[in-house]
Formats: C-alpha cells, sequence, structure tokens
C-alpha cells in the first residue's frame, strides 16, 4: 500500500502554482502534531498495514525540521508496516538542501528525492520566483548524491516564454551532466489563482504559445529518449526503469492513504480529500475527527479515471478492466472512436491494451476525454 503526506508550507508563493500551502510557519509545529495524530487515527483506512511507498509533498516538506520529519516517520513506522525496500520520497527545494540538511535527511531513512529545480536559468528562476539560485540547483545534486541519496528526480518547467529553445537544451544539458536518474517535465500552466493568472488578466504576460510549447514538448521526448531517459508517462521520464513507484501506483490505480489538509486518499471504491485549510485542518483532527469529504465513485467515475491516468503511462490501459469498469458500456460506445483515433496514429492496440503513441501524447488528455463514458 502507499501513504502520502501533505506538509502545507513554502519560504515564498512562485508565481504558477495553485497547491495548497501557506507562507506563513508560526502554525507548522501544530500542523506536524495533527498530521501525526491524523496516520495514528486513519491507520486502519487501507486494507493491508504493509507501506511499499512514503511520499513527503506539498508545499515543501524540505522545511521540516530534522525533529518534525522524524517524529512523522516515528508515527508511521508504528501504525505501519514499511517494508524494507519501500521507496520514500520527501518533495525539497535547492535552497533548503545544504549538506546539513542532507546528512539528516539521509539519516531519517529518505532514500528518493524529488527536487524542484524548474530551470538551471537564472532569468528564467527569477520569473518563476522561485526562491534559489542556477548555482544551488546544481550544487544540491551533487550535495545528495555525496552523502549517499542516489535515487534523484528532478523537476523541469518548459514552454516558459523564449525567443528559441536554447534554454531548454541547456537545462537538459545541465541534467545528464548531473547524471540525474528522473526527469518530471511539466508544461507551463497559467492557473486562475496565481500571480501568473493575475498578471494575465492584467495583460502584464501573455497566455502559453500553444504552438511553442507543443514544440518544446517534442523537443523533451526526443533529446531524453536520446540520452537514455524512457518516457513511462507523459510528463515522466527515467533512466534504468527508476520509476517513481509512488506515482506510479496512483496512475495504476492502487489504493492509498493521503494525510494532511487537501490530501486525497482512494480504497478502491471511494475517494476522500481533506479541507484545504490549514487552521481548520488542525482544529478538526485536535478534536479526534477527520475533515474529509467523501465521493462514492459510480462505473463511470472508474472508468474514465482510469482512461484518464492509465493512458498517459507506458502501460496504456487494458480494454477487459475497461469493459469490468463500465460494465460493458465501454465497448458498446467507443468501437467507432477507437478505430478513429488508430487510423489518425494516436492510439495503438497491443494484446488487448491501449497505448498512445508518440503523436498521440501531444493530446493525451483530449484523447482521454473522448473517450469518457457517463
Amino acid at each position: 500500500m502507499h501513504l502520502y503526506v501533505h506538509i502545507p508550507f513554502c519560504k515564498q508563493a512562485c508565481h504558477y502554482c495553485d497547491f495548497h500551502f501557506s507562507t506563513n510557519t508560526a502554525g507548522k509545529q501544530a500542523m506536524v502534531e495533527a498530521i501525526a495524530a491524523e496516520i495514528s487515527i486513519r491507520k486502519s483506512y487501507l486494507e493491508s498495514s504493509r507501506l511499499e511507498t512514503i511520499y513527503f509533498g506539498g508545499g515543501t516538506p524540505s522545511v521540516l525540521s530534522k525533529e518534525e520529519l522524524q517524529l512523522l516517520l516515528n508515527t508511521i513506522s508504528d501504525h505501519f508496516d514499511i517494508a524494507a525496500s519501500a521507496e520514500i520520497t520527501l518533495e525539497a527545494n535547492p535552497d533548503d538542501l545544504s549538506q546539513s540538511k542532507l546528512e539528516d535527511l539521509f539519516e531519517a531513512g529518505v532514500n528518493r528525492l524529488s527536487i524542484g529545480i524548474q530551470s538551471f536559468n537564472e532569468p528564467h528562476l527569477q520569473f518563476l520566483n522561485r526562491a534559489h539560485s542556477a548555482h544551488e540547483a546544481e550544487n544540491c545534486v551533487r550535495l545528495a548524491k555525496q552523502v549517499g541519496i542516489d535515487n534523484i528526480s528532478i523537476d523541469l518547467i518548459y514552454a516558459i516564454p523564449a525567443s528559441d529553445h536554447s534554454i531548454l537544451h541547456s537545462d537538459l544539458a545541465k541534467a545528464f551532466e548531473l547524471d540525474v536518474a528522473h526527469i518530471s517535465a511539466y508544461c507551463l500552466t497559467i492557473e486562475p489563482q496565481t500571480v501568473f493568472g493575475n498578471w494575465l488578466r492584467r495583460k502584464k504576460i501573455q497566455p502559453v504559445n500553444e504552438e511553442f510549447a507543443a514544440e518544446q514538448f517534442e523537443i523533451l521526448i526526443d533529446t531524453l529518449a536520446a540520452n537514455g531517459y524512457e518516457q513511462y508517462e507523459i510528463s515522466n521520464f527515467a533512466r534504468n526503469q527508476q520509476y517513481s513507484r509512488h506515482n506510479s501506483s496512483y496512475w495504476k490505480q492502487r489504493p492509498y492513504l493521503g494525510i494532511g489538509p487537501s490530501a486525497h486518499s482512494y480504497n478502491g471504491t471511494s475517494r476522500e480529500f481533506n479541507i484545504s485549510n490549514n487552521a481548520k485542518y488542525v482544529e478538526s483532527i485536535n478534536s479526534g475527527h477527520i475533515p474529509a469529504t467523501i465521493e462514492e465513485l459510480t462505473a463511470a467515475d472508474m472508468t474514465n479515471e482510469y482512461l484518464l491516468t492509465g493512458l498517459r503511462t507506458k502501460w496504456g490501459v487494458d480494454s477487459d478492466e475497461l469493459d469490468r469498469l463500465s460494465k460493458g458500456k465501454f465497448a458498446m460506445l467507443h468501437q467507432q472512436e477507437l478505430s478513429n483515433m488508430k487510423k489518425n496514429g494516436w492510439l495503438k492496440e497491443e494484446s488487448g491494451t491501449l497505448v498512445l503513441t508518440k503523436s498521440g501524447k501531444l493530446f493525451a488528455d483530449r484523447i482521454a476525454s473522448d473517450l469518457f463514458i457517463d
């Protein structure tokens, strides 16, 4: 089984981010104690107590002190059986990753880092309002390897406005030089409730250029493939099958427990969504109540979620599983659409499994939504 822990604090707000977080860390200790309490309360949510992956996300979990992280890991260990081979990931920002911090993480048991680098280009970092410098971005990867954390993923953002593709090529070249195991590359998206969303409404910036973004996506795919990275999910690339085991569990519809404000949980038949309000979350947990909304999933919900996540991966979606989830409705409704998508070269079928082609990956979400059922 799989456990996600949401740490809702950041040093500063990036201009593109619409995740749940606060830059006010005054209540951090109370939040950590509430998260530990929720772990205890929710220990029976999953059918099995054996954890294959633990993922600290956010926000920025690297803002946790050694003692705060150890409290959470000890609490998890008290209530779950952590597999000896468990993948324990912590999201981090480069400016937090001093040698002493990395040594603390390694000693605590963190064996995988997901580092929010976004770019190695100084002007791009400033545009995104990142707190770290290009030098810190590079240096933290080298330091992590020195202390013994070799399983490193870095986040990059593409389609940042530029006159050409040279910065993207430079960012990728630096990633190859650092020899990271995994790269997550995300297209710049302007969400309404962000600084960029506000700037767009005021015409301070232009919308993301879709043609430029598509060109950069194709450069990513080709350049990463040429350097030994497999695209196992639309935005995720790994060398030597060093996939994110935790995120892969989401894409494969495996049950997981989400802890913390705004965290989601899934048990196979329903989803739960914790409240996205730090003060209300802590107050509720301290009163012994989980502040979650429960959504019972219909056959259509489960079919559509399987399509949306599965088609983004190298594993695709199984036709028999689609029919099982949809109670036979999928095959009845979508034979013509499937035939057209195959003719367009967007989709292929291999031994009963539907997989996107390279050109289909440009339209992954559209293809999935066209195959949804009601």
